[in-house]
């Protein structure tokens, strides 16, 4: 499935509350985010389902595709545009047979041998990092801008890099001519999350400009 949109939010609740976390997507979405994944480690099944169907309610409002970090079965339950896997969840192979043809499948990748792979077994689109160093509470592992070229360069799925930018230093991703940027803290930590989207936004679109 081809997918050409530059700015991807990755989400992080933080410390909000509900009502402040759907409103920081929202301004995100109304500032012109591309992408929105919903990412959670710690709710119940039946908080995340929860969460996800409002938070789809949202992005369903602004025509944002939604996509399911990790959870395929969350994903089904809202009708997600897709969902997103990292190198601990189920293999790219294994959701796409269970997802079918339709369903935007992403794969976070840190080398060049696990980008083929994610490529071979079906994957749409590839996150690459983390290029700089992050706050939120994942476990990361920093990936060069050098390696994050070559993945670019060997694979035929569009490209996103993530990892700890933002509008003052995504110029450091220009070189690898990505298709787009994933950013968490950039948009989710701001206090005006619909100025920092716009501006970004445009950032994004220069640095990503073929």
């Amino acid at each position: 499935m081809a997918i050409k949109r530059p700015l991807y939010l990755v989400t992080d609740r933080l410390d909000l509350t509900n009502d402040a976390f759907l409103a920081r997507i929202k301004a995100a979405c109304q500032g012109g985010v591309d992408l929105v994944q919903l990412r959670e480690k710690t709710l119940s099944s039946r908080d995340y389902y929860e969460l996800a169907q409002q938070v789809k309610t949202i992005t369903d409002q602004f025509k944002v595709p939604l996509l399911i970090d990790d959870r395929l079965d969350i994903a089904l339950a809202v009708q997600a545009a897709g969902v997103h896997l990292g190198q601990k969840d189920l293999p790219v192979a294994v959701a796409r047979q269970l997802l079918g043809p339709d369903v935007i499948i992403g794969a976070t990748t840190k080398t060049l041998a696990q980008a083929q792979t994610a490529v071979s077994e079906g994957a749409d689109y590839l996150g690459v990092g983390a290029i700089f160093p992050t706050t939120t509470h994942v476990e990361t592992v920093q990936t060069s801008v050098e390696t994050l070229t070559a993945i670019k360069q060997a694979v035929p799925i569009p490209v996103y890099a993530i990892g700890g930018l933002n509008a003052t230093n995504v110029d450091a991703v220009k070189p690898a001519a990505v298709d787009g940027v994933a950013v968490v803290s950039a948009i989710m930590k701001t206090d005006d999350p619909f100025s920092a989207t716009q501006q970004l936004r445009q950032r994004v679109i220069d640095v990503t400009k073929k």
